[in-house]
């Protein structure tokens, strides 16, 4: 199903939690100022009710984005299971065959990508290039990724490797 948000149990309820958040206090502050802006008076000239209504629509836009990947949301279970392919939910250890760095990563959908917390999107030039690949410490999978920066080669390894 394309619209599916693959997201895992932990990635949705960060969603349901901002999406509490919004309505429950975002909203209502917007629905604060937007009084008040009123309340000074001529709205044609009021700069604060512009500003409270454009805010109003990013809150109500994200309101709205929000409950469309909790509808659609199909959960995936993260696996440390190292006997198996990347998949969505996979912990790997991605070594770079040039310089023997090693960067730890789960594979997530790109609803709850953070490449900063090392949850690469599947959809990404890595997330895409690794998965479906074989975990194996012994004889691990090598990918190539095109990068901006040229072409890098990484060796896919279970989440315990040495």
């Amino acid at each position: 199903m394309a619209n599916e948000t693959l997201i895992t149990q932990e990635g949705l309820q960060k969603l349901k939690d901002e999406l509490n958040e919004l309505k429950s206090v975002r909203r209502i502050k917007v629905s604060k100022r937007i009084q008040e802006a009123i309340a000074l008076g001529d709205l044609s000239e009021n700069s604060e009710y512009d500003d409270a209504k454009n805010e109003q629509a990013l809150v109500e836009g994200h309101i709205a984005e929000l409950e469309a990947k909790i509808r659609t949301a199909k959960i995936i279970e993260e696996t440390d299971d190292s006997s198996a392919k990347v998949r969505l939910g996979s912990k790997v250890i991605l070594e770079d065959v040039e310089t023997g760095d090693r960067f730890d990563y789960t594979v997530v959908g790109t609803a709850e990508a953070d490449p900063f917390n090392n949850r690469i999107s599947n959809e990404s030039p890595v997330g895409s290039a690794i998965l479906g690949q074989r975990i194996s410490a012994s004889n691990p999978a090598v990918v190539t990724v095109k990068a901006p920066a040229g072409e890098l080669k990484y060796r896919i390894l279970p989440p315990d490797a040495e």
